[in-house]
C-alpha cells in the first residue's frame, strides 16, 4: 500500500483527543517525539477540542462539538500557509474526515501521527540508540487501513528500534480497533485468544499495540501470561529514545487494588463518585478471553 507523504507544515496542532487521564504518558511522549522529528506541534485535546465521538447518539450535538473543534482548529492555524492537524486517536481521526470537515471547512489537512514519524523515520533513527531486546507482535486491526496504512507504518517504525524483533505473522482482526468489537458477543473474546495463539506460534515475549482502547484491552492479558509483555509501540520508541514513559494505566488495571495502586492523591483528583461510577468497574474487569 502507498504511503501519503505530507510536505511538511509550517504550523501544526497535535490532536490528542480525550484521553489524557488514561494515557498521558503515551501522549507526553508523542509530543515530544514530534518535537525531537523537527514538527512544533501546539497540543489540543480533552472536552473542548472533542470530535464528538462519544456523543454519536444525538446527531445534533455531535455536530456541534465537532463544529466548534474545527473553528478552533481554523482560528490557531489561521494564516499558516500549510497548517496540519495531526491525530492520535483513529475514531478522531475519522469523524474529521467523515463528519466534522464536511460539515465545517477546513483551513488545514489531516495527518496521523504514525504518517508524520514515518515521513521523518531518518531522523527518528538517530535518537533510537537504545537497544530493547525484544520479539514483538504487532496488534494489528484491518479497519483504518483503508485511510492510514497504520500496520505497515507502525511496523516500519518498530523496525528502527535495536535489538528489537518483529514476528512476522498475517493476523489483523477486524474494526478499527478494539472497542469497535466490544459491542459483538464473543467478538472481542475471540480476537485475543486469536492474538494470544499468534504471540505463541511466534515465540514472542511482547504485544505491541497501535491503538489505546486496544492497549487498554490488552494489558489485562499480562496477568494469565506472565511472560507477556504488553506496551504501545510508542513505549517501545520512548524506550530506545532513553525517555521515561511509564504505563501508569497498566500497573493500575493489573493492580490487586485498583484504588490502593491509584494513591491518595489519584483518588482525590478523580474524586470518589467519579472512581466508583466510571474507573472502577474498567479497572476490575477481568481479561476478555
Amino acid at each position: 500500500m502507498a504511503v501519503t507523504v505530507h510536505p511538511a507544515p509550517d504550523r501544526a496542532v497535535f490532536w490528542f483527543g480525550c484521553n489524557l487521564v488514561r494515557h498521558g504518558e503515551v501522549i507526553r511522549a508523542s509530543a515530544r517525539l514530534l518535537e525531537a522529528v523537527g514538527v512544533a506541534a501546539e497540543p489540543a485535546g480533552g472536552p473542548a477540542n472533542c470530535c464528538g465521538a462519544t456523543q454519536e447518539a444525538s446527531a445534533r450535538i455531535t455536530e456541534g462539538m465537532g463544529r466548534r473543534t474545527v473553528e478552533g482548529f481554523n482560528a490557531r492555524l489561521a494564516g499558516a500557509e500549510h497548517g496540519q492537524v495531526i491525530t492520535w486517536c483513529p475514531s478522531c481521526h475519522m469523524n474529521m474526515q467523515d463528519v466534522m470537515a464536511p460539515a465545517t471547512p477546513t483551513n488545514f489537512e489531516t495527518a496521523h501521527i504514525t504518517e508524520v514519524l514515518h515521513a521523518r523515520q531518518d531522523r527518528l533513527r538517530t535518537l533510537l540508540v537504545r537497544p530493547v531486546p525484544a520479539r514483538v507482535l504487532l496488534h494489528r486491526h484491518l479497519g483504518f487501513q483503508p485511510r492510514v496504512p497504520v500496520n505497515s507504518l507502525v511496523a516500519d517504525l518498530l523496525r528502527l528500534i535495536p535489538g528489537l524483533t518483529l514476528v512476522d505473522d498475517p493476523l489483523a482482526v477486524p474494526g478499527h480497533m478494539c472497542s469497535s468489537l466490544s459491542g459483538v458477543p464473543g467478538a472481542l473474546a475471540a480476537a485475543q485468544r486469536a492474538t494470544l495463539d499468534a504471540v505463541a506460534a511466534g515465540g514472542a515475549d511482547t504485544l505491541a499495540t497501535i491503538f489505546h482502547s486496544c492497549h487498554r484491552e490488552s494489558v489485562a492479558l499480562e496477568r494469565g501470561c506472565p511472560r507477556l509483555r504488553v506496551a504501545n509501540w510508542i513505549h517501545l520508541l520512548a524506550e530506545s529514545a532513553g525517555w521515561p514513559a511509564e504505563d501508569g494505566y497498566k500497573a493500575i488495571r493489573n493492580a490487586e487494588d485498583p484504588r490502593a495502586a491509584l494513591g491518595e492523591a489519584g483518588m482525590a483528583a478523580a474524586g470518589e463518585a467519579v472512581f466508583e461510577r466510571l474507573m472502577e468497574p474498567e479497572l476490575r474487569k477481568a481479561p476478555v478471553v
